[in-house]
């Protein structure tokens, strides 16, 4: 099936999973930032979560949809 024919289950998966890859992103840029922190000086970062994720979508989703 071509890029251009995918069903709106498609376009919302691929939606989720660019989401997820941004999220992971995020999280990864916090992380080494922390490390990059003197010992003592470092904070916990909080992994993702699905609504980190649902939230990106939604947000990618908006964009999409604007004319």
């Amino acid at each position: 099936m071509s890029d251009n024919n995918k069903s709106g289950y498609q376009l919302r998966a691929d939606m989720l999973d660019m989401a997820t890859g941004i999220v992971q992103e995020k999280v990864q840029r916090l992380l080494e930032n922390e490390h990059m922190k003197p010992e003592g000086q470092r904070s916990p970062v909080t992994p993702f979560t699905t609504e980190d994720v649902i939230i990106e979508a939604e947000k990618l989703y908006a964009f999409v949809q604007k004319k």
